[in-house]
């Protein structure tokens, strides 16, 4: 049920007082719900809570929704990216009864007096109304997901060391069962029971076209935010998850994975012939692999460019080299800012230095083409700087696709 006009204004005149205490909003939120909840700690990105992340993801979708409660199309993208991750991670209706209950007393707490039966009742139903979406959509999701809807045991059947702290790992159900499939640019969530604590979940793009047998990821070392100075250098936030993957697992070890989810992917169902153009930088070429192997198998005509930025090495480099023997729609610029010997010009690279979309020609981007689609994946920074420099050059922001694993949206850095 919509809201009446008297409880839109009254959500309405308080949003700006609940912006600006948002953090203080989110952190009594976290340490209240979790200290009556500890088994919602299973859900919940433990770094992401140290630093902030989640806590402003979530109070910017809330005041979001309740800002453009009446015209509500520009957040679908965001309500469908938040309805992947939830399902990844199995969460229930249930669980909206638990967050809206503490949701709601934490507003109260930063409104005050403010905070009247009348207000009170509005934002319960605003809530609601946001919740009975969402698990409306999750209700779809799940049904796609038919016989899988929650956790699978995987076993480790192969690790490969890819290059520096990159590694693939190859994933085969325990029961043998033939797998689902996928849209190219998807993710699994991964479970882990962190030793001593609780459970976490985290998410790696499928690195790999599909395939009935075995699902495949590639994940990097996660070493946090770096500190240094002359004397010594600190580690902040560490990877849990992918740094115990790493260094914990090994070729027989058991996993506990999702279904494939994620509103980052190639639509294979559009026969579309438009060019295709990948960008990526670091680890985040993994669901590129997985874009350019489906359309090499499927799609043979369509021309693809691919530009990558990396320090030393380029992952998958040998592979990305036979897409490109086999095929001259296949076309690749490599931006690299650490050249050693070996590294010939033309060949391993293009351009000794970070990446930049201006270097290349207009062709290269494939701008003169009114269709082509852009898939961006890489550091936040990385991802705004290539979208800003696409709109610049014309292209719609309807056309670009950035990968964007949390619930928020890109942010920004401040200098």
């Amino acid at each position: 049920m919509a809201l009446t006009y008297q409880q839109s204004k009254l959500v309405r005149d308080t949003i700006p007082a609940l912006k600006e205490h948002g953090e203080r909003i989110t952190s009594s939120f976290y340490k209240t719900m979790l200290t009556d909840h500890p088994e919602l700690n299973n859900y919940f990105n433990s770094v992401n809570q140290k630093n902030g992340r989640q806590p402003r993801a979530l109070t910017a979708v809330i005041l979001g929704f309740a800002s453009n409660i009446n015209h509500l199309s520009e957040l679908v993208p965001k309500f469908e990216r938040m309805c992947n991750k939830h399902c990844s991670l199995g969460i229930q209706p249930e669980h909206y009864e638990v967050v809206g209950k503490y949701l709601i007393q934490a507003f109260g707490e930063v409104l005050g007096p403010a905070m009247t039966p009348e207000v009170q009742t509005a934002w319960t139903k605003a809530y609601w109304m946001l919740a009975k979406m969402l698990i409306g959509r999750e209700a779809q999701l799940y049904r796609d997901f038919e016989s899988w809807p929650s956790w699978r045991p995987f076993k480790i059947d192969r690790i490969v060391n890819e290059c520096d702290d990159l590694y693939t790992f190859y994933l085969v159900p325990q029961d043998g069962k033939k797998l689902p499939k996928f849209l190219p640019g998807q993710y699994v969530s991964v479970q882990i029971q962190v030793p001593g604590g609780n459970r976490q979940s985290r998410q790696y793009s499928l690195s790999e076209a599909w395939r009935e047998d075995y699902y495949r990821i590639t994940i990097r070392r996660d070493e946090g935010t770096v500190y240094s100075n002359s004397v010594s250098k600190s580690f902040f936030n560490p990877g849990i998850v992918s740094n115990y993957l790493i260094d914990q697992t090994t070729v027989g070890s058991i996993l506990q994975v999702s279904h494939p989810a994620g509103e980052f992917f190639l639509d294979v169902h559009n026969t579309s012939t438009v060019p295709l153009v990948l960008i990526s930088a670091g680890v985040g070429v993994t669901p590129m692999v997985s874009i350019a192997n489906t359309v090499m198998e499927s799609q043979t005509s369509r021309q693809i460019a691919w530009i990558h930025g990396c320090r030393k090495h380029i992952p998958f480099e040998d592979h990305i080299k036979t897409l490109r023997k086999r095929n001259s729609n296949f076309q690749t610029k490599i931006f690299k800012t650490v050249i050693n010997s070996t590294d010939r010009p033309g060949e391993t690279y293009d351009y000794n230095e970070r990446m930049d979309l201006a270097k290349l020609k207009p062709e290269e981007l494939h701008l003169q083409h009114g269709g082509t689609e852009y898939f961006i994946c890489g550091p936040e920074q990385f991802m705004i700087n290539q979208k800003l420099y696409l709109m610049q050059q014309g292209v719609s922001a309807s056309r670009i696709k950035c990968e964007i694993f949390t619930t928020g949206d890109l942010v920004t850095k401040q200098g």
